[in-house]
């Protein structure tokens, strides 16, 4: 059985990217992902804490003596920077380890086998690009992997149940550690909100919590400066937790009007403030701008989960929230119209958050 309004989401089924560049006889980029209208932002070359995103220890969080000051470090670093690398979050390196290596098996499936796993029409789940909405749209310089993950009734047994058996059971487990951590951070951003757990943990309620997974490919480029891994962009979520899946740098996010890079840091996890979540927080919390970037030599491999409000919930201003600011900056919707409305559209930067504003 699968989720009321699974299949209302689209996106044009367009070429591998991956299978473009495979013999590496490739010299130039064809025109379709050419793009000169790349923002031309200065990244930052500053160095030091105020051009590193903030670091936030779980472990520390969840210790009576040291949840205090992890929790006013986690409120800081969701009010002015929207983005966060947490590190001891209890998921074992070797584990992780795992995830890492069937993530890159998947991409290096051959053609035929990835076939059976692309995108159909109708459908944004499987291989393929998302929000490709017109034939003369300009494409991102990736593939991408885009399932449901959560709840166990959304996902589509074509894709799901056909993966690798290894990597299904590994995705599996994945799936629910990563909920798991997203969870207690929601909490914890409860906390240091001041408002009511059940506030958060209605609307991020255990069985209808919404997770999607989104596994990155970017490919070596030979014009690397002519083309974007992904488009500049809020993700629209409400928790995004990302791991990379190899050591090379090429995400990038937006700060005081620069681009500034994030390094990874070993196992740690890149956790960022999605559009439902700005709306809920009414503006307190940020989704912040940010982009991937490509290269000449090394291909770069990243999974996102997404966690989304339950279906059947609203996205809007908690009412605590609004009473405490006197004003609601957002008008509410159901989350069935606000992700119909977000996969429709190509991705804009912080545009999508635009339609709902007051």
């Amino acid at each position: 059985m699968e989720a009321k309004g699974a299949n209302q989401y689209n996106s044009i089924i367009v070429p591998s990217v991956q299978e473009m560049v495979k013999d590496k006889m490739l010299k130039t980029v064809p025109q379709r992902y050419i793009r000169s209208d790349l923002d031309k932002t200065e990244l930052s070359s500053e160095s030091g804490p105020r051009t590193e995103i903030p670091v936030i220890d779980m472990n520390r969080l969840c210790s009576s003596t040291s949840m205090a000051s992890e929790i006013d470090k986690l409120d800081l670093a969701c009010k002015e920077w929207g983005f966060f690398q947490l590190v001891n979050h209890g998921m074992d390196s070797k584990f992780l380890d795992k995830v890492k290596s069937e993530i890159q098996d998947l991409f290096n499936l051959p053609m035929e086998e990835k076939t059976k796993l692309w995108q159909q029409p109708g459908e944004i789940e499987g291989f393929g690009q998302a929000f490709v909405v017109s034939e003369e749209q300009k494409l991102d310089w990736s593939d991408m992997f885009y399932l449901t993950t959560q709840p166990v009734l959304s996902r589509k047994p074509h894709l799901f149940h056909k993966l690798p058996p290894p990597f299904r059971d590994t995705l599996e487990t994945y799936s629910t550690e990563v909920k798991r951590t997203a969870k207690i951070l929601l909490a914890n951003m409860a906390r240091a909100l001041k408002i009511k757990p059940e506030e958060m943990e209605e609307l991020f309620d255990d069985d209808e919590l919404g997770q999607k997974m989104k596994m990155n490919y970017y490919p070596p480029c030979p014009e690397p400066d002519h083309v974007i891994g992904v488009t500049p962009h809020s993700d629209a979520t409400g928790l995004t937790i990302l791991l990379q899946v190899n050591e090379v740098e090429g995400l990038q996010i937006k700060k005081d009007g620069k681009w500034v890079s994030v390094k990874p840091l070993p196992y740690a996890f890149v956790v960022n403030i999605g559009d439902m979540l700005e709306m809920m927080t009414n503006g307190t919390y940020k989704s912040i701008e940010h982009r991937g970037v490509v290269n000449s030599e090394k291909e770069r491999l990243s999974v996102a989960a997404f966690h989304n409000v339950g279906m059947g919930k609203e996205v809007g201003p908690l009412r605590s929230l609004v009473e405490r600011h006197k004003a609601a900056l957002f008008r509410s919707v159901t989350i069935e119209e606000f992700l119909k409305v977000f996969f429709s559209r190509e991705l804009d930067g912080k545009a999508f958050l635009d339609v709902w504003r007051i």
